[in-house]
């Protein structure tokens, strides 16, 4: 069984939601491209982090949130007006954020196990 709480959630609205609700903990966001009905992404960085991302949940400290959020399409990724680029300031889809920390990691270093699990290490 886990040590640790995960959600899954979908927009900016839903992940700021969980954040809100969460508050105190260790929070840790991860923004990925949604998946079509067969679970194929759109976004290749995404599908080559993932299993890295997962395996090292494995590190991350006892008692913290784990939010995965699906960005949306494309299309909408690409648009400089999303809400996730105004108002998280991210700079790529493919993001893992820590909170607390304001540490983040963006795109290929995302496929980095000893990067992912350094950023999941408690503080």
């Amino acid at each position: 069984m886990a040590h640790y709480e995960e959600v899954r959630v979908s927009g900016y609205g839903d992940s700021c939601q969980m954040v809100e609700q969460h508050r105190g903990k260790t929070i840790f966001a991860y923004f990925t491209g949604d998946k079509d009905t067969e679970g194929r992404s759109w976004c290749p960085d995404c599908t080559e982090a993932e299993p890295v991302v997962l395996e090292a949940l494995k590190h991350i400290p006892e008692d913290a949130m784990f939010i995965h959020c699906k960005v949306g399409d494309q299309p909408y990724r690409k648009d400089l007006n999303n809400e996730f680029k105004k108002k998280l300031n991210l700079t790529s889809l493919l993001t893992l954020l820590k909170y607390r920390m304001l540490q983040n990691m963006v795109e290929s270093e995302c496929v980095k196990a000893s990067l992912v699990e350094m950023l999941f290490e408690d503080d």
